[in-house]
């Protein structure tokens, strides 16, 4: 990947309205702070068909309203051609992170846990992000995303040389 290609980025959960919109969202804003939203293309989907065009969950869109991030997409289903067109594929849980693995045999995105470089940077104990569709505890998946998001960034920006 050479110093001026756009590094694609898409988060992944479980039906894309809850994790996977918030990662998008906050991954995104940081991305705008650093002056770096020309080097990105950042998205999110779901592993499951369940929620396909609606908007994010209520819980999610609040916290990110208080936090001053706005999103707007609407939630959709991973393919084959993610895989094929994303260089990194993150996974919310374990779950997610198996139904990717499968439908990503034979392709070159990169795929991991979305927490993986915030465990290596010692900053979250956790090594998934809690589904808050049943639990509704959108404070802590926030406060996880955004430390999972920070370091991420932290990381494509020490491999890409950002």
């Amino acid at each position: 990947m050479s110093d001026s290609e756009v590094i694609k980025v898409l988060f992944v959960c479980t039906g894309n309205i809850c994790r996977s919109p918030m990662a998008e969202a906050v991954f995104q804003d940081l991305v705008n702070r650093a002056g770096l939203s020309s080097r990105f293309v950042i998205d999110s989907a779901g592993t499951g068909p369940w929620h396909v065009g609606e908007k994010a969950h209520p819980g999610t869109l609040d916290i990110l309203k208080r936090n001053g991030i706005s999103y707007k997409g609407r939630a959709r289903q991973i393919s084959r051609a993610d895989l094929e067109n994303f260089d990194y594929v993150l996974a919310m849980d374990r779950s997610n992170l198996s139904a990717i693995l499968r439908l990503a045999q034979g392709t070159s995105a990169q795929v991991m846990m979305f927490l993986h470089p915030a465990n290596q940077a010692g900053t979250v104990q956790a090594d998934a992000v809690p589904d808050p569709y049943y639990s509704d505890n959108f404070d802590y998946v926030y406060n996880l995303v955004l430390r999972g998001a920070q370091a991420l960034l932290a990381h494509l920006r020490a491999v890409h040389n950002l």
